[in-house]
């Protein structure tokens, strides 16, 4: 059989990557759809029925105001973890690049919270929050320690952030630490030849050289970050007062908790798209501006 037949190329596709379309079929694609149809009725989730409502369930999303308090709330979080995030793990690759003693086992250590999962991440964060950090403030008289962050709203929101910089962090310094490797140390040691600093160097040659690291980081912490739901349901449950929902949150709760799985279904979709277009746009822009060493 000859190579170039279109037959020979779709025997060879269904032999190497027939399996991986079939599993994202049945996996990804079928629940999208079949999700996306649910979005045009009022199905409880239970019942056999499922009651056509046409945009109904699109009308009531965009007059749900806690909906859209949910989403700006997840905004607002996502834009200080994020930051936060790709500083601390920047600050970490450049420790474990920069020749320090022991720098692979930081590596291993500083990467082992994100293999923790989020429920019990949640869980261990809260009892060092509420119990913990109260004992010390305590025992010290530090006022700011003596009582529970968790029991104030923007002390929730504090926490959240916290415990999403500690988990994403050790992930992010390993995409950083491989754009660090990638950059040839030939380029910086000729730039300080040429009369500039180390920090010149670093801002001029080497973080321009690893912007695909930067643009990978921000678009994988921008979706996390917009989807969270493990850490935000172990750690604060939206509390206090509901204060503390996002996004996920909210829209778990209309479709199992209030049994309005459409109506769910339906703010989950806008939800993705939201996420869908700050992270193509991101990487737009990202890939726009790179450099080739």
């Amino acid at each position: 059989m000859k190579k170039n037949t279109m037959s020979y190329k779709v025997k060879q596709y269904v032999m190497f990557a027939g399996p991986a379309t079939v599993l994202f079929c049945a996996v990804v694609l079928l629940p999208f759809v079949y999700g996306l149809y649910l979005t045009f009725t009022s199905w409880d989730g239970i019942s056999k029925d499922k009651p056509f409502v046409g945009l109904t369930n699109y009308i009531s999303a965009f007059q749900d105001t806690a909906y859209w308090q949910a989403l700006g709330r997840t905004a607002i979080y996502s834009v200080i973890a994020v930051v936060l995030v790709n500083i601390v793990a920047f600050l970490l690759a450049y420790l474990v690049t920069s020749g320090v003693k022991g720098q692979n086992f930081f590596r291993a250590g500083f990467f082992i919270p994100n293999l923790i999962g989020g429920i019990v991440l949640g869980y261990i964060w809260k009892f060092v929050f509420n119990r913990a950090f109260v004992a010390l403030g305590q025992s010290l008289s530090i006022g700011a320690l003596s009582t529970s962050w968790l029991a104030t709203t923007n002390g929730a929101m504090l926490c959240l952030i916290i415990v999403s910089v500690w988990q994403y962090a050790g992930y992010m310094m390993l995409i950083y630490v491989a754009g660090f490797m990638s950059v040839p140390k030939s380029l910086a040691e000729a730039a300080e030849i040429d009369g500039c600093t180390k920090s010149q160097a670093m801002f001029n040659v080497t973080i321009p050289l690893m912007r695909a690291s930067f643009v990978q980081c921000l678009f994988l912490t921008i979706t996390r970050c917009f989807m969270v739901y493990d850490v935000n349901l172990s750690l604060t449950k939206g509390e206090p007062f509901n204060t503390s929902v996002m996004a996920a949150m909210h829209v778990y709760n209309q479709a199992f908790t209030y049994k309005k799985y459409g109506m769910g279904q339906a703010e989950a979709l806008i939800l993705f798209l939201i996420c869908a277009i700050v992270g193509v746009t991101q990487v737009y822009i990202g890939k726009k501006g790179e450099v080739a060493a």
